[in-house]
């Protein structure tokens, strides 16, 4: 079964940026993202979506 939520670490492995970076994105709202329990994370498909936005900034 594929993931669900990423964590943050997680998250910035699969994007292949730092944890920071993805905590900026997050922060400015270009990347989703829920806090349950105390924990950040990121649905699967924020990151497709985000991924896509990146795509389409490179291209513009």
């Amino acid at each position: 079964m594929d993931k669900i939520f990423y964590r943050p670490k997680e998250a910035a492995e699969a994007l292949g940026m730092s944890r920071t970076a993805v905590f900026r994105f997050i922060k400015s709202g270009e990347l989703r993202s829920i806090k349950h329990d105390g924990y950040r994370l990121i649905p699967a498909g924020a990151l497709d979506e985000f991924a896509r936005a990146l795509e389409n900034k490179e291209v513009a």
